[in-house]
């Protein structure tokens, strides 16, 4: 004999259907999620350029203060120096 299959009965098919709008519904909130991680993660690192390049800013003015010290304590020198003589030939 034939064998005859028949559709399934119509009691499975909203299962079918509630198990695909929930695996649906999963990617579409995985997706969010993943979305607004990836923004927040963007803003960080934003935020992390920012610190760096203020950094650099710092630095760079910090070794021009330094390097005006170091002129400035040359200079001083220079003047202690032409006082020691000034001094030394008025004695």
């Amino acid at each position: 004999m034939h064998s005859v299959s028949f559709p399934k009965p119509s009691s499975d098919r909203p299962q079918e259907l509630r198990i695909t709008v929930a695996i649906g519904a999963a990617v579409i909130m995985q997706t969010a999620f993943g979305l607004i991680w990836a923004g927040a993660a963007s803003e960080r690192l934003a935020q992390l350029e920012r610190r760096a390049n203020v950094n650099a800013q710092m630095i760079e003015r910090t070794a021009r203060l330094e390097e005006q010290v170091r002129f400035m304590s040359a200079t001083l020198v220079r003047v202690e120096k032409k006082l020691d003589n000034f001094q030394g030939e008025g004695m």
